[in-house]
C-alpha cells in the first residue's frame, strides 16, 4: 500500500484548514468565527449534475471569516501565496476599508498568509497591511516582500493542521494595551 506523505499545508488549502481550526475553536469553546460566503447569482446550471457551472459575483464581498473571540469581535481573510512578493491585489479596496471600520468599531482585523512554497504561516496585523497599502496608493510597491514581515507573527502549525492564530490575537492585543 502507498503511502502519502505531506509537509504542512501541501495537498489542502488554507482555507480548509482555518475552517478545521473554527470548528475546534467553537467546540472548545473559545471563538465563535463564520466563513462568509462569496455572494454569486448562478447564469447556468448543469441540470443533470445539479451543478452551477457558470456564475457571477452579485457584489463585493467583505473578508472570509467574521465573529468572536472571547467577546472580541474579529474578521479576517485568509490568503495563500507561491512567491516571495505578495501582490496587494490580491486584496481589495472595500476589505480594506471593512477592516479598517471594523478595527475602529473596536475589533481585530487581520490576514492570514500562507506562503506555500516555503511552508511558511503569517498573522499580518491590520496595521501592517494599511501601512503597505498606503505605500502602495502613494506611488510605492504594490507588493511586499517576504522580508518585509516582522519576523515575530509566524505561526507554526500545531497537530498538522490547526491554524493557532488565537496565540496571534492575544498577542495583538497585548501589542494595543501598549500603545
Amino acid at each position: 500500500m502507498a503511502t502519502w506523505n505531506s509537509r504542512g499545508l501541501r495537498g489542502s488549502t488554507l482555507e480548509e484548514f482555518v475552517n478545521r481550526t473554527n470548528e475546534r475553536y467553537s467546540e472548545m469553546g473559545l471563538a465563535l468565527i463564520q466563513k462568509i460566503p462569496t455572494p454569486i447569482t448562478p447564469v447556468q446550471i448543469d441540470q443533470q449534475n445539479r451543478h452551477i457551472t457558470l456564475a457571477y459575483f452579485d457584489k463585493a464581498s467583505t473578508v472570509d471569516y467574521i465573529g468572536a473571540v472571547q467577546g472580541i469581535p474579529v474578521c479576517f481573510d485568509a490568503k495563500e501565496c507561491s512567491v516571495d512578493t505578495f501582490p496587494l491585489q490580491n486584496v481589495h479596496e472595500h476589505q480594506m476599508d471593512f477592516m479598517g471600520k471594523f478595527e475602529k468599531q473596536g475589533g481585530i482585523a487581520f490576514l492570514l498568509i500562507y506562503y506555500s512554497t516555503r511552508d511558511e504561516l503569517y498573522y499580518m496585523r491590520y496595521a501592517q497591511i494599511r501601512k503597505f497599502w498606503d505605500r502602495a496608493v502613494a506611488g510605492g510597491r504594490k507588493s511586499f516582500r517576504f522580508d518585509e514581515l516582522e519576523p515575530g507573527w509566524f505561526m507554526e502549525l500545531k497537530n498538522g493542521y490547526f491554524v493557532p492564530y488565537l496565540d496571534a490575537i492575544q498577542k495583538d492585543l497585548d501589542l494595543r494595551e501598549k500603545d
